[in-house]
């Protein structure tokens, strides 16, 4: 180990040492691994399950010391690829005194942790493993293997890959135009002749994509009616309200633009990391079973979706994700009305302090403004909800890094999360008025208030016990008693049932002309 971390189990725990390597670790944990104001507790009671702040961390370490064999803190932003690397000697060298850029490090945004796995470096025979690889494995694993290559001879700065990253990232940053970045490789050529370089930006952004970073523009009807993809994919104008595809004046450019990050290529990359790999099955097979509730697997929708679907839920690698989506205006003043949604999957087979970090988050769509999308997001929702219907009923052939097999991945969509007016986006169900209650619907218990010009709803006390007090307390509530039953929620069944032939209007409201 590059570390000496002999500390934390030999040395006494009232010790000066062990004292101050302790505050050197929650340094390092509320730097790298701290959600809010707490990271999880590697005690040897709570073992990194309980959420703590720091103060109760270090009480908890002072007192019973580190969970058993804890030399590598992954639960708290460190890696074990990532701190420490192996050479031709067989001796551990420290990465961060290395120079040389390495594959978590370039990644570290999309995945993190990337096992140093490729091809050449695999032992079992190689083309036996080369038959067991997928076509996106043999192509993710060629450009791990391409990343390792030197910029020039001699250097250990950069790789070709995080140059090239670096490059691209540069460009983005500054608005460079394409020819512009032609030029900077012809002079980077030009200076040092044995530079490994591509030759234009197409090859750059070719190398880019491959790695799963690049996202795909939809063309999109500026009054939201419909995309420009399949069959209207030629189309020059929306077939709905007639508008021009393009800007006016501007011929070529469109008038919206939808960006996609497609969803099955970054599945499939979750399995490409023999660590992240594991992981995808740590519900099942890590987590504890005691039936407090700590991850949604131990919720009672985890648990019926499995018994209604066990053809799913026999594999636990296949992926559980909620939605969650909300906008925001990206030139961060309120002078300028603009609303950008975003949308992100989580993934929920991970554990619970690995799915939440954000760069385990997916971000699925980012629809553009400047108006929110309303009731028109289904619309802008279409190449997600394709991949999803794809996902669930025919599955994805995947390699999975940690088995060395290839398998079919399945994924479902089980939850959305979003405050009450993205809900009613989402839903389609208005959450204002006199039916603002999706649970309730139609049986919404609803007052208009006339002086404030506001809706109340009084109704809670319907979901109390039948012997409950506060159902006979007049006083303090309408002045009535309640004596009513909660409303039945409605089922998927009959929810479809009554949506039957319901045919929605997707279009932005047009002003009427004078």
């Amino acid at each position: 180990m590059a570390e000496n971390r002999d500390w934390m189990y030999n040395a006494p725990r009232v010790s000066v040492e062990f004292i101050n390597n302790v505050n050197d670790f929650l340094e390092r944990a509320f730097a790298n691994g701290a959600v809010g104001d707490e990271i999880c507790c590697p005690c040897r009671i709570c073992c990194n399950r309980f959420w703590y702040s720091r103060d109760v961390v270090y009480n908890h370490l002072i007192v019973k010391g580190f969970v058993e064999n804890y030399y590598d803190w992954f639960f708290h932003g460190e890696g074990v690829s990532s701190r420490m690397d192996v050479d031709d000697n067989n001796e551990e060298v420290d990465v961060a005194d290395d120079a040389q850029d390495n594959l978590d490090g370039l990644l570290h945004d999309v995945f993190r942790d990337v096992a140093e796995e490729s091809l050449v470096n695999q032992e079992d025979d190689l083309s036996d493993h080369e038959e067991r690889l997928t076509k996106e494995a043999k192509k993710f694993y060629k450009l791990v293997d391409e990343g390792k290559q030197q910029l020039f001879p001699g250097c250990k700065t950069f790789s070709k890959l995080s140059f090239i990253i670096r490059l691209y990232l540069h460009k983005c940053i500054h608005g460079l135009s394409n020819e512009a970045f032609d030029d900077y490789l012809a002079i980077w050529r030009e200076a040092i002749p044995e530079i490994n370089l591509p030759k234009s930006y197409y090859e750059a952004k070719k190398i880019v994509m491959d790695l799963g970073l690049d996202y795909k523009k939809i063309h999109a009807c500026p009054n939201d009616c419909m995309l420009y993809r399949g069959e209207d994919g030629e189309k020059v104008a929306c077939s709905k309200c007639g508008e021009s595809r393009w800007k006016a004046n501007k011929q070529g450019v469109p008038a919206k633009v939808l960006r996609y990050f497609p969803l099955k290529p970054r599945v499939q990359r979750l399995f490409m990391c023999s660590q992240t790999a594991e992981s995808m099955s740590w519900h099942a097979k890590e987590r504890l079973q005691d039936g407090n509730l700590r991850h949604p697997a131990d919720g009672k929708a985890w648990k019926d979706f499995d018994s209604n679907h066990p053809d799913f839920a026999l594999d636990p690698r296949n992926v559980r994700l909620g939605l969650a989506s909300d906008g925001f205006n990206p030139f961060r003043t309120m002078s300028i009305s603009h609303s950008t949604w975003p949308v992100i999957l989580i993934n929920y087979n991970l554990p619970p302090w690995m799915s939440l970090k954000p760069e385990y988050f997916m971000l699925s769509l980012l629809i553009p403004g400047p108006q929110s999308p309303g009731n028109n997001i289904d619309v802008y929702l279409q190449p997600l909800i394709d991949d999803l219907k794809e996902l669930w009923e025919v599955g994805l052939l995947t390699y999975d890094a940690s088995s060395k097999q290839p398998f079919y991945v399945r994924a479902a969509l089980l939850w959305t999360i979003s405050d009450f007016p993205a809900f009613a986006m989402l839903s389609g169900w208005s959450t204002k008025g006199k039916l603002a209650c999706p649970c309730c619907n139609y049986d919404t218990c609803s007052q208009y208030l006339k002086y404030s010009r506001k809706m109340c709803y009084m109704g809670h006390r319907r979901f109390l016990s039948d012997n409950h007090p506060w159902r006979l307390n007049r006083r303090n509530f309408n002045g009535h008693v309640e004596l009513g039953k909660k409303p039945e929620s409605l089922s998927g069944i009959e929810i479809v049932e009554e949506l039957h032939g319901f045919v929605n209007d997707f279009r932005k409201k047009q002003k009427k002309k004078n």
